[in-house]
């Protein structure tokens, strides 16, 4: 595996890890939705929604610096139940199992940057982990002082896990085992794409209890439920509700202007196949997919995009 650390994860936490064959792996780049896949999941596996644990807890960081690596392995190695885990690393920097399931969600980067602001300002651990990081000769993570224009023309410029992370996991997008979900899609039918996880998961919730699935994964139901994500009180001003913050998409419309959003186009452009970075920024779907439309039984449907009228909709190129 290629290595990748940052101040805040180190993929070689790895090398430990020991595989089954029905685990699932939740992989996004930061800021893309990655707590909401989690909660998800974890509703499809448990829909009567009593988790064995806060999400943050049985579904673990494996890469996070937070906890003793040799901690981390032996809970999961003492989990009895279906597993499901979280890495922001390229799909190149962690163990591939054909017969695990891995899900990934990606986002517009300029909604990811609006989030990113959030996340580093309201970090309570980021002048902690910022040390460590200069001892370790890892470049620290950026600091946001209120110049959002300075900030992002750093983000852009150095940020390499975002589209690295997008980057390999398009490339793997006709593997059967993955599955490419979009954030904005979640927002627009949050069901449906539920019930796209669930089948690619081989899991089957009774119409009975889907409403209630559902609810509890929008992001308000998210925020409203502490006891089912996890206290995030030691690491974020707000707690969970600084940490799931707005869930918004669009903010940067408002804030960045028309040099930087160039800028960002060609950065994307730059680092991403043509079809990956109008996939990223909400065009077409990677490929075509079908859902079910119910729980228990249902005919199958094609997946619909909602239609944008700020661009032209072009097809990616194979």
């Amino acid at each position: 595996m290629r290595e990748y650390r940052t101040a805040v994860f180190d993929n070689r936490r790895w090398k430990d890890f020991k595989h089954r064959d029905d685990d699932i792996f939740v992989c996004t780049p930061a800021k893309c939705g990655t707590t909401w896949m989690q909660t998800i999941v974890a509703n499809l596996l448990w829909p009567d929604g009593n988790l064995p644990g806060p999400v943050m807890t049985i579904s673990p960081w494996i890469e996070a610096l937070f906890i003793p690596a040799d901690e981390m392995h032996g809970m999961l190695e003492a989990q009895t139940f279906r597993r499901a885990m979280k890495s922001h690393t390229p799909a190149d920097g962690i163990p591939w199992n054909p017969h695990a399931k891995y899900v990934f969600v990606g986002r517009d980067g300029r909604d990811v940057f609006m989030s990113f602001v959030n996340h580093v300002e309201r970090m309570k651990l980021i002048d902690v982990l910022n040390a460590k990081a200069v001892e370790d000769g890892v470049p620290p993570l950026p600091k946001y002082t209120g110049d959002i224009h300075g900030f992002f023309e750093d983000w852009v410029a150095n940020d390499s896990i975002l589209f690295d992370v997008v980057a390999s996991y398009w490339a793997k997008r006709h593997e059967p085992n993955l599955l490419l979900v979009h954030y904005n899609d979640l927002k627009v039918d949050l069901s449906r794409e539920m019930h796209g996880v669930a089948s690619h998961l081989d899991v089957r919730v009774s119409d009975a209890q889907w409403p209630a699935v559902v609810e509890r994964c929008t992001f308000e139901g998210l925020r409203a439920r502490e006891d089912m994500v996890g206290n995030f009180d030691r690491g974020f001003e707000g707690g969970l509700q600084g940490f799931l913050f707005k869930g918004t998409n669009g903010r940067w419309r408002d804030v960045l202007t028309p040099e930087e959003l160039a800028t960002y186009e060609r950065r994307a452009s730059e680092r991403l196949p043509t079809a990956a970075a109008r996939w990223l920024a909400g065009g077409p779907p990677p490929r075509t997919r079908l859902t079910r439309g119910r729980a228990s039984d249902p005919p199958l449907r094609k997946r619909v995009r909602p239609l944008r009228v700020t661009r032209v909709r072009c097809r990616p190129t194979p």
